[in-house]
């Protein structure tokens, strides 16, 4: 049974071992993120939601401009009242078309009628509002996109990091199942020798193996962190990615802030998204108010296919008022004010979120820093204690599940170490992330 699962542990290590075989592509930090902001597909998408905002506005600019028609309208009737009007809008009537007979049953005529019409707005105030919110809707989708690169920027910077954390969890388990591999051999050694006992040859064989296991799952984080970055790049190889920096403690050129600006891109989204339900409020109010047209059209009219003897232009302005619609507009008024304040509560609540976020990761800063220190202060000590043990395991002088133990704890600070570093380096490109601007 030990011999089965021995095999199945060898096979998967084999699998792993020949996935980080395959040829790996060095990336820094910085083309990570200019191929994040060339390709990424939810920036491209932000980029449509802009370009449909842009077009609902534009569409706006029916309350300032024209509306013209061409038509062309070919019949034949015997309709007296028709014939009558068409021959009249021919010219051709004549004083034996006045004959009670011919008026009351007059023969079949063709009229062919060409028309253009023009209808121009004049006041139309409710239009002027609507246009006012989908300007306001415009600008926010903008700053959306804007406040949306901002945060594939962090995500950029945050899957760099993880792969950085993946590859030194690869480097230190490489090194602990070294010096383990040699502890087994040392092992064995003194097992022939007749200084040990066979279960703690058995116990330094499990111990090795646990190492191989949490090595494949390090090499399985590696590949997660590398297709997470093909995601974000719009990579469709997911190749395996290895950074290019070393991990260290980030800088950044700006001081970290512990307010969130109301300047930035994203708040600034919210308070026009508010002042567009503000300007659609107002102009379902102003719906009430009466429009004022000008309206205009020439006609062409003959017996004749795209002929034109006959002419004739109109041309006025129209004022009209809806009165009343049933309750619709009051509906639609009072559903208008109620979004409207909605759109207020929901800034201002977005607000206060974005700074208990940032006092978080104020918090998680000052810890990460303070575990920097300890787990660097733990890792000299552990690495010290290690070393007395092996040298005392080496003299016989030491007891196997001792050493375990301290090779156990040793390789648990490193990881410890740079798991600490990843979360200050983290904390510290959130907090400029929800600083941003």
């Amino acid at each position: 049974m030990y011999r089965i699962i021995y095999i199945f542990m060898l096979s998967f290590w084999a699998a792993g071992a020949s996935i980080m075989a395959q040829d790996t592509v060095r990336i820094s930090k910085a083309m990570v993120r200019v191929k994040v902001a060339e390709n990424n597909t939810a920036l491209k998408i932000s980029e449509e939601d802009v370009k449909q905002a842009r077009a609902d506005y534009r569409q706006t600019q029916a309350v300032f401009l024209p509306t013209i028609t061409a038509s062309h309208t070919a019949m034949a009737t015997t309709n007296p009242l028709l014939a009558f009007g068409s021959k009249l809008n021919q010219e051709i009537l004549t004083q034996s078309d006045f004959n009670p007979a011919l008026l009351n049953a007059p023969s079949q005529i063709e009229n062919f009628a060409t028309r253009l019409e023009i209808q121009q707005p004049l006041l139309h105030v409710d239009g002027i509002y609507r246009r006012k919110a989908a300007k306001s809707k415009m600008e926010a989708t903008a700053l959306q996109k804007q406040r949306q690169a901002a945060y594939l920027n962090f995500e950029a910077e945050k899957a760099y990091l993880q792969l950085q954390l993946a590859y030194k969890g690869i480097e230190v388990l490489e090194k602990t199942l070294e010096a383990a591999r040699a502890n087994k051999q040392q092992a064995e050694n003194r097992y022939a020798q007749g200084y040990l006992q066979k279960a703690d040859v058995l116990a330094v064989d499990v111990r090795v193996t646990e190492i191989e296991n949490q090595l494949l799952n390090a090499k399985s984080n590696v590949e997660n962190a590398s297709n997470y970055l093909s995601f974000l790049m719009n990579d469709t190889g997911y190749v395996l990615y290895e950074p290019a920096e070393a991990m260290e403690v980030s800088t950044f050129a700006e001081s970290l802030e512990t307010a969130v600006p109301d300047t930035r891109s994203d708040i600034k989204a919210m308070q026009l998204a508010s002042s567009a339900y503000e300007s659609a409020y107002k102009a379902s109010k102003m719906a009430f108010l009466p429009r004022l047209n000008a309206f205009g059209s020439y006609e062409l009219h003959d017996d004749q296919l795209f002929q034109g003897q006959a002419n004739g232009y109109t041309f006025g302005a129209q004022l009209s008022w809806n009165i009343f619609e049933g309750s619709k507009r009051f509906g639609e008024a009072q559903k208008s004010k109620s979004e409207y304040e909605k759109s207020k509560l929901k800034a201002s609540q977005y607000l206060s979120q974005s700074q208990l976020e940032l006092n978080k990761a104020m918090r998680m800063l000052h810890n990460a820093e303070n575990g920097l220190r300890l787990t660097q202060l733990a890792l000299q000590q552990s690495e010290e204690s290690l070393r007395i043990r092996l040298n005392r395991f080496k003299e016989g002088l030491e007891q196997t599940s001792d050493l375990l133990w301290a090779e156990a704890n040793y390789a648990q600070k490193q990881l410890e170490y740079y798991q600490t570093l990843y979360q200050l380096n983290y904390a510290q490109a959130y907090i400029q992330f929800l600083t941003k601007e």
